[in-house]
């Protein structure tokens, strides 16, 4: 298979894969990404929110964490322990009627010290070891919550994975947004559709609009603001489901990546 990434990627310093693997994950429909160039945006409690609002519309939703430095879907989900193995696959760890894997789930408090290569192994293990769903029940979609940047991890589900699209998480702040076009872009070099912007804690110091913004200027769909909420970071701390008043506009961005 003739590789996406373009000659101009290449030369910045991105190498053509040797081996392009698109085999479907076992029993699994859809796999979407969540994405951020920049940490610190809330993008993980924005997948953790955007999975709740797809099983609140009745879809078998599963949620990995692709942050292999800094796992944060362990705590946002109130889970912890390691996988069970059954039959040489693992099972996912469950809250909320949602499945789950990390790489927290595995080493624990400890720091994850994995070089490129590694990191990229040990994602492909999580994504296609893991039992996502069954021939009788399959996923309907798994979120995939990934690291800020646009490194390997992110070149590494492009290559590996059929990826069905991409939603991109920023604030409004012009750093953020900055960061955010260029994860945009990498996305859309590497053949990846981008279904949506999502701008998070609008309306705060940050201002507001950012995310609009960017959305207009690149061609893609807006999916929604949402308005800093103390109710959310404390959902997020103690791993529970959050309810709040802007509730609705997960169902709403929800509805916008399915659509």
């Amino acid at each position: 298979m003739t590789s996406p990434v373009p000659d101009s990627a290449t030369s910045a310093g991105i190498r053509k894969p040797a081996v392009w693997n698109k085999t479907p994950l076992d029993h699994v429909k859809r796999v979407i990404t969540v994405a951020s160039g920049k940490g610190g945006v809330g993008k993980s409690a924005t997948a953790v929110n955007l999975a709740m609002a797809l099983q609140r519309m009745g879809r078998r939703v599963g949620l990995l964490d692709a942050d292999i430095y800094g796992p944060s879907i362990p705590r946002m989900m109130g889970l912890e322990g390691q996988p069970i193995i059954q039959e040489g696959k693992m099972q996912p760890l469950e809250r909320h009627g949602i499945g789950c894997m990390s790489m927290g789930f595995i080493t624990g408090d400890q720091a994850a010290i994995l070089r490129g290569p590694m990191i990229s192994k040990a994602l492909q293990q999580l994504l296609r070891m893991t039992r996502w769903g069954t021939a009788e029940l399959p996923l309907d979609t798994l979120l995939v919550d990934m690291p800020p940047g646009t490194g390997d991890i992110h070149l590494s589900m492009a290559q590996q994975v059929p990826l069905d699209g991409a939603v991109i998480v920023t604030t409004p702040q012009t750093v953020a947004v900055i960061d955010a076009r260029k994860c945009l872009i990498m996305f859309q070099k590497v053949g990846i559709p981008v279904l949506g912007v999502v701008e998070n804690m609008s309306g705060s110091v940050f201002g507001s609009g950012g995310g609009r913004a960017l959305a207009e200027e690149m061609g893609v769909p807006f999916l929604g603001s949402i308005p800093m909420d103390a109710a959310i970071v404390e959902a997020s701390d103690k791993g529970a489901i959050y309810t709040g008043h802007h509730i609705h506009i997960y169902d709403s961005i929800a509805g916008g990546v399915i659509a």
